[in-house]
């Protein structure tokens, strides 16, 4: 394979502002990406320009992933749970082939699944499909859950620390992320309430749209772990409450079913909690219904969302 320019040097000191510049500017990595898949493959690499680190894939079988040093913990929890999960699960995974490290970056080198992305698929879906997929989606995540948690824990940050944290930057990114001011205002005292407690299980939180693939309305594929955390089954339930369900009892039913548990009303608060101290909490991008920005007060939304 040739490579199209030098090779850079990867900074071990890189901040995150300045990596999210290089992520957005794929001609600044391609080089690196390039000799790093010329060690794997003899394929054409493609670049990605979604996803949180640098991703590439080689021709129509594998994929790469370049992590920042200051993520070296999403790489731990993804090379974790990519060997624990691989071939396990009633939806195929990536398989973890190889990882190393370049430069102080970690990298790991993954078979490619094949699909349709679920944002694509999903709006061309009826309603009855929809909640079959739902119902799916909801039976996968039971089966995640079920695993047994291992040695993910050292892979993780203790979950009362990291409530903890969430809650102290809870109301600074509500702030950005664009939360109506009349909600902005009851936040802190909201958040400060109870949330889902029970056992410890594996947390994926990608049960999202945009790392599921579909095909002929089924799906076909789940990919993306590096920001797992270990925690109540609850913070995996809201990816699919919020970006494919919200507003809609069936579509909340059909997952709930799918997942063998079932959902009350007094279980509405605390998961909106969750919701607004989720690790990429922005309810402007994940609520999945107009007008949820005009309920009056958090006790109103959560009835909006989970009807």
């Amino acid at each position: 394979m040739t490579v199209s320019m030098t090779v850079p040097i990867l900074p071990s000191d890189i901040r995150v502002a300045d990596f999210d510049a290089l992520h957005d500017d794929l001609p600044a990595w391609r080089g690196v990406i390039e000799s790093l898949a010329a060690e794997h493959s003899t394929e054409p690499v493609v670049q990605m320009s979604s996803g949180t680190v640098l991703v590439a894939l080689l021709g129509r079988t594998l994929a790469l992933k370049l992590y920042p040093p200051f993520l070296r913990d999403h790489f731990a929890f993804e090379s974790a749970m990519l060997a624990r999960v691989g071939g396990r699960l009633q939806v195929p995974t990536p398989l973890l082939l190889q990882t190393g490290e370049r430069e102080g970056w970690p990298w790991l080198l993954m078979s490619q699944l094949s699909g349709e992305p679920l944002t694509a698929v999903w709006p061309t879906l009826n309603e009855s499909a929809k909640c079959a997929l739902l119902s799916t989606l909801g039976a996968l995540a039971a089966e995640v859950h079920a695993l047994p948690v291992g040695d993910m824990n050292r892979h993780a940050p203790l979950w009362a620390d990291f409530l903890a944290a969430q809650r102290a930057g809870c109301h600074g990114r509500q702030q950005r992320t664009g939360l109506p001011p009349h909600l902005l205002q009851q936040l802190d005292s909201f958040v400060e309430g109870d949330v889902p407690e029970g056992q410890d299980v594996i947390l994926t939180g990608e049960y999202t749209p945009m790392n599921l693939l579909a095909s002929q309305g089924r799906l076909c594929g789940m990919f993306d772990f590096g920001d797992g955390l270990v925690g109540p089954r609850e913070y995996d339930w809201l990816g699919p409450m919020v970006f494919l369900a919200a507003g809609h009892a069936e579509r909340c039913r059909a997952f709930m079913d799918g997942s063998g548990v079932a959902f009350g009303p007094e279980q509405r608060l605390p998961l909106l909690r969750l919701l607004l101290l989720h690790r990429y909490s922005s309810l402007r991008m994940q609520i999945a219904m107009p007008g949820w920005q005009q309920a009056p007060s958090f006790e109103a939304l959560a009835a909006l969302i989970w009807p």
